[in-house]
C-alpha cells in the first residue's frame, strides 16, 4: 500500500506543476527591436516589437532589400553601386528615346499615332520579335565572352544610331523607306511587317530591330559574375532585372510625356522647308517642333555616357588578351600583380588589340600557317615540349599559339616567357639565340608564387577567353 501511495503523490505533484514556459529573447539592432521565440514544435518566430526608425531609412531599406542582393555591400565585388547607377540611368534614358523614334517613324510613315500607341509599338518591336537577331548573334558569342564591355558599348552605339535615323525620319518623309530602313538595319533584327497606306501608295515595310538588344543581352552574364562575390549570381542577375524593368517602365511614362508635349504637332508627311529664325520646320499641314532635334540627341549622349561609365566600373575577372597582358606587364615592371578592380578604368573598351610593350607585344589568335613554317614547326614545338603553347619571337612582336584544351596559366606561362625575353633583349641590346630559353627559366622560378596570388586577387585562371582565336592540335 505505501508503494502505491507513494505513485499517487508523484502523479499528483506532476499535475500541480506549471506549465513550462516558451524561450524567447528580445535582440535591439539598428534601432529595431526584435522578439525571437521557439514554438513547442521547434520552430523560431519572429516578431518585430519595436521600429524607431525614420520613416525615409525605413523606405530606403526596404528600397535596397527589393532591388539589391542579399547582404550588400558585403556580398558583391567593388563598383556595384556605381554600376547600378549608371544602369538604371541607362534603362531610362533609352526606353525614353524607343517612344521617341517609333512615334518619329509613324509620324514620317503618314500616320497620326497616340503617346500610348507609340509606346505598344515600341513595345512589340523591342521585346516581340528578334528571333533572326538572336541567330545573327549566336556566332559572336566567343567574342562577347572575350570582350563584354566592348560589345556592350558597341551595341548600344549602333542602337543610338539608328535610334537617331528614326527620329530624323520625319524631316525627309521622301525619303522614309531610306532612312527608316537604314535605320533598322543598324539594330538588324527583323522585326514586324506593317501596312503603311496613303492617298497614292500602299507600302510594305519590314523594319528591322534588335540585333544590339540581343547583344546587350549576350553580354550581361559575364558582367554579372564579375560582381558575385560569394556565389549569388542568381540573386544578383534577378535583382539587376528588377531595377531595369523599374527604369524602363519609369523611362517609358518620361518617354509618352515628352511625346505628348514636344512631338505632338508632328504632323507627318509633307514637304520640308527650314527656317533658321525660329529654328522650326514648317510643313504644309503644321509645324514640327525643331525641339525633339534637340531632346532626342541630349537623351542619346546620356545614354552612351551611362553605359560607358557601367561598363567602367565592373571588374571582370577572367582572363582575356588585353587583362592578360597588364597583368603580366604590372608583374615584370613592379612585381605587382594588379586585382579586376585595379585594371577595370584601364582597359581600352574601344581598341582592346593593342599591344603592350612591358607585356612583350604578344599577339595570340594567329593561325598556325601564318605564323610557323612547316619546316620550323617540330623545333617550335620541342622549344617547350611540355607547354601547351608555341612562341614565335619577332622582331616587332611576338606571335603566341594555344592548343585547343590550353587554360588561362598556359596563356600566362606564354605570356610571361614573351615579356621576359623582350625585357632581357631591352637590357642586352642585341638579340640572343637562347633568350627564350632564359625567359622560360625565370618564368619557371617565378610561375608558382605569382599564380597563388593572381587567383588570391580573384582572377579566374582555369579558362583563357581570346574570342574566335586559332587554336592547334597536333
Amino acid at each position: 500500500m505505501q508503494i502505491l501511495d507513494k505513485i499517487k503523490m508523484q502523479r499528483k505533484e506532476s499535475d500541480e506543476r506549471p506549465p513550462e514556459l516558451p524561450i524567447s529573447w528580445v535582440e535591439i539592432s539598428n534601432s529595431i527591436s526584435r522578439q525571437y521565440q521557439f514554438q513547442p514544435d521547434g520552430k523560431l518566430s519572429v516578431k518585430m516589437v519595436d521600429d524607431s526608425r525614420p520613416a525615409a531609412q525605413r523606405v530606403m531599406e526596404s528600397f535596397l532589400n527589393k532591388f539589391f542582393p542579399s547582404g550588400y555591400p558585403y556580398s558583391v565585388n567593388e563598383g556595384y553601386m556605381r554600376y547600378t547607377q549608371f544602369r538604371a540611368l541607362q534603362h531610362f534614358t533609352s526606353a525614353s528615346l524607343s517612344v521617341l523614334s517609333t512615334q518619329s517613324l509613324l509620324f514620317a510613315a503618314g500616320l497620326r499615332p497616340t503617346p500610348a500607341q507609340a509606346t505598344a509599338v515600341s513595345w512589340i518591336l523591342r521585346d516581340g520579335m528578334q528571333h533572326v537577331g538572336k541567330l545573327i548573334c549566336s556566332n559572336l558569342g566567343a567574342r562577347m565572352d572575350s570582350e563584354p564591355k566592348r560589345w556592350r558599348i558597341l551595341a548600344d552605339v549602333l542602337y543610338d544610331f539608328g535610334t537617331g535615323l528614326e527620329v530624323m525620319s520625319p524631316l525627309c518623309p521622301h525619303l522614309f523607306l531610306e532612312v527608316a530602313g537604314l535605320g533598322n538595319f543598324a539594330k538588324d533584327a527583323i522585326c514586324e511587317k506593317f501596312v503603311v497606306s496613303n492617298v497614292n501608295d500602299v507600302i510594305f515595310l519590314w523594319s528591322y530591330q534588335g540585333m544590339a538588344v540581343v547583344a546587350a543581352r549576350a553580354t550581361r552574364l559575364p558582367i554579372y559574375s564579375s560582381f558575385a562575390k560569394e556565389g549569388n549570381l542568381s540573386d544578383l542577375f534577378a535583382k539587376g532585372e528588377a531595377i531595369s524593368t523599374l527604369f524602363n517602365v519609369l523611362g517609358l511614362g518620361a518617354g509618352i510625356h515628352l511625346a505628348s508635349t514636344i512631338c505632338s504637332s508632328m504632323q507627318g508627311k509633307s514637304e520640308i522647308v527650314f527656317v533658321p529664325v525660329d529654328y522650326r520646320v514648317l510643313c504644309d499641314s503644321g509645324n514640327i517642333e525643331y525641339l525633339q532635334l534637340v531632346v532626342a540627341p541630349l537623351l542619346s549622349v546620356i545614354h552612351i555616357y551611362s553605359v560607358c561609365e557601367e561598363m567602367r566600373a565592373a571588374p571582370v575577372n577572367t582572363l582575356n588578351p588585353q587583362r592578360t597582358a597588364m597583368i603580366v606587364a604590372d608583374f615584370v615592371k613592379t612585381g605587382r600583380i594588379s586585382s579586376p578592380a585595379d585594371l577595370r578604368y584601364r582597359e581600352d573598351l574601344l581598341f582592346p588589340g593593342r599591344l603592350i610593350e612591358d607585356a612583350g607585344k604578344v599577339k595570340v589568335g594567329r593561325s598556325l600557317h601564318e605564323v610557323v613554317r612547316p619546316s620550323k614547326l617540330k623545333q617550335f614545338k620541342e622549344a617547350f615540349l611540355e607547354e601547351k603553347f608555341l612562341l614565335n619571337h619577332g622582331s616587332r612582336w611576338t606571335d603566341m599559339i594555344l592548343e585547343h584544351n590550353a587554360t588561362g596559366e598556359d596563356a600566362l606561362r606564354g605570356w610571361l616567357v614573351a615579356a621576359y625575353a623582350s625585357d632581357m633583349e631591352r637590357l642586352v641590346h642585341e638579340p640572343s639565340a637562347n633568350i627564350l630559353q632564359e625567359a622560360y627559366d625565370k618564368m619557371n622560378s617565378t610561375f608558382s608564387p605569382f599564380l597563388a596570388e593572381l587567383q588570391a586577387k580573384g582572377w579566374h585562371t582555369d579558362r583563357f577567353l581570346d574570342g574566335t582565336g586559332n587554336r592547334f592540335a597536333f
